[in-house]
């Protein structure tokens, strides 16, 4: 697992799945009804075709009530899809979100003024100054990585390893060097 550096944050790309845990459990939870109802749609529409073969039930009746649960069917793969590019897109957006942290500072120090003041809009809202200090309200999800961040700073300080680095975590090499493949 390797950690990133995002200017004044760390995190771990690693764990932006942790995050993603209770969306994605939504979506499947969303996807899997869906599919319930169109799998109940279609059970319908194959008893409606026995039906319509042994006369029981009239052509235009058919014609029409096929129509409607066709038309049901069409608007649940809809929701399916949407639900499934969701949250693919939740991931990629969180991805893309800790590369632009990681170059923020960068970025920040190379920008003209007008630049730096919409990458600090983009990031906070409603920052104040108390008692000469600036008291920063960041936006979401950049409100996650900063307490992220002061939740490693309080677990790196309060480690008795000057580095902060659990012992058993030693920087460097790994011990396997088998080439890979």
């Amino acid at each position: 697992m390797r950690g990133y550096p995002i200017g004044l944050l760390s995190i771990r790309f690693e764990t932006l799945p942790e995050y993603h845990h209770d969306a994605k459990r939504y979506h499947d939870e969303r996807v899997a009804a869906f599919q319930k109802q169109y799998q109940k749609l279609q059970d319908r529409l194959d008893r409606m075709y026995i039906d319509k073969l042994d006369g029981s039930i009239p052509q235009n009746q058919f014609d029409r009530m096929s129509e409607s649960f066709r038309q049901e069917q069409s608007d649940l793969l809809r929701h399916i899809e949407k639900h499934q590019q969701a949250n693919q897109t939740y991931l990629d957006e969180g991805v893309h979100l800790l590369e632009l942290a990681q170059k923020a500072v960068g970025l920040y120090e190379k920008q003209e003024m007008r630049e730096k003041r919409r990458l600090l809009n983009f990031v906070c809202s409603n920052s104040q100054w108390r008692d000469g200090i600036l008291i920063p309200t960041y936006r979401k999800p950049f409100d996650l990585l900063a307490t992220t961040k002061m939740a490693y700073t309080k677990t790196k300080a309060a480690s008795p390893v000057e580095n902060g680095f659990c012992p058993i975590w030693l920087p460097g090499p790994d011990s396997n060097q088998r080439p890979i493949g």
